[in-house]
């Protein structure tokens, strides 16, 4: 109830047929329910390997002699 509201309301004015509507209507109610009843799944965490790490840590060294090589010489 709590993702799906307590008043389920479903309109339906697509078809001339009062009854096709009516047929649409229960459709999209039956659709918010099955949405409202679905159960996420955990998230299982997972650590970056060894290679990523290495990759991102070259990234950050030459990244960092780029800036230093930007700034002008210390007295």
């Amino acid at each position: 109830m709590r993702k799906a509201g307590p008043v389920l309301r479903a309109i339906a004015q697509d078809e001339r047929s009062q009854a096709r509507n009516r047929e649409l209507a229960v459709e999209r109610i039956a659709d918010v329910l099955r949405e409202a009843l679905h159960v996420e799944r955990r998230r299982v965490a997972t650590k970056p390997s060894k290679a990523a790490v290495e990759r991102r840590l070259e990234q950050k060294r030459r990244r960092s002699q780029t800036k230093r090589l930007r700034q002008p010489p210390r007295d």
